[in-house]
């Protein structure tokens, strides 16, 4: 059957998601070295809408329809030409930046992944496929805050017993990697509100504090949700000597007697997909889903992830074409 148009969360031009909306569209097409996938479900991360709300236009200036959506887990529906990697009917997961972002360097570009079908570049380590012990809902959650958990992992080269201040430690990333740490011995140190204080403790942290109320003399700090350029109160928080990671853009500025890096794998250095389909099956890695969401309210799950206050991962359940 000849699949003419398919439904997809759309941005006409730049804006909050509020204005976004589910409209018919045409079922993109692969080209050379492509894939198509029948979306099953997606997971919102921050580029979702901060592109569309122009965040970055000084960068990038994104065309329009916009389908926004980088991390997903479906079905492969159609290969390009050139494509042996992949078949139709195989379960796949994975994450993709929007195609007007080639000029960052991923090898991983899509058409969007809020969408009933998506096309996705077939030969990079950021697309694997879905084992049968991971579920299609935690596929799509867990992608990007897999990558990053892991990466920061291998970059922090942690010594068991050191004190680490983990800020944003509710968010995807925080909620992911908090237990990696504690296996690793660390003394994990989160910020978080109240309400969330027994969250964050079963995930692995043994002190809560609050935002900005950060303690002296830590190991290793990681921001996870800080702007890069105001990063200063946590450096301070951190030993001569020690570690400071972040996630955040602007890169950061350099801090006196701390080693500052930005975390941010876009050649999988510290492992792609693969290796965290592998992490997941294991038991070592998984997403915290603090809610899902019908495709019809796919506009407010970006809303939600944009204006309101979550604990983990927020997943959209994409309908299949009939």
């Amino acid at each position: 059957m000849v699949r003419l148009s398919m439904l997809a969360l759309v941005a006409r031009g730049y804006g909050p998601p509020e204005e976004y909306e589910i409209a018919e569209v045409p079922v993109p097409e692969p080209g050379p070295g492509q894939i198509r996938v029948r979306v099953a479900a997606m997971s919102v991360n921050p580029a979702d809408v901060r592109l569309p709300a122009g965040d970055f236009r000084g960068t990038v200036e994104l065309p329009f329809p916009h389908i926004p959506g980088n991390d997903f887990a479906g079905t492969v529906d159609a290969l390009g030409p050139g494509v042996g990697r992949w078949a139709p009917g195989e379960e796949i997961f994975g994450f993709a930046t929007p195609r007007a972002l080639r000029h960052m360097g991923s090898s991983s570009l899509s058409t969007g992944a809020l969408a009933q079908y998506a096309v996705f570049e077939a030969e990079t380590p950021f697309l694997a496929h879905r084992p049968a012990g991971l579920d299609v809902a935690q596929a799509a959650a867990l992608p990007t805050v897999g990558l990053t958990a892991r990466a920061l992992l291998a970059s922090a080269g942690l010594t068991p017993g050191e004190r680490v201040l983990v800020v944003g430690a509710t968010g995807g990333v925080g909620t992911t990697v908090l237990p990696l740490l504690a296996a690793a011995g660390a003394h994990v140190v989160a910020t978080a509100r109240d309400g969330d204080a027994g969250i964050v403790r079963s995930l692995g942290a043994a002190e809560v504090i609050a935002y900005d109320d950060y303690p002296a003399g830590v190991d290793l700090a990681l921001n996870l949700v800080v702007p890069g350029d105001r990063l200063a109160p946590i450096a301070a928080a951190v030993r001569p000597g020690g570690r400071l990671l972040t996630i955040t853009f602007p890169p950061p500025p350099a801090f006196d007697g701390v080693d500052v890096r930005l975390v941010l794998d876009m050649q999988a250095r510290h492992g792609g997909m693969a290796e965290v389909a592998a992490d997941a099956v294991a038991g070592r890695l998984r997403a915290r889903i603090d809610r899902e969401y019908a495709f019809a309210d796919a506009a407010s799950a970006l809303a939600h992830f944009a204006r309101w206050h979550k604990t983990g991962k927020l997943v959209v359940r994409v309908p299949s074409l009939t």
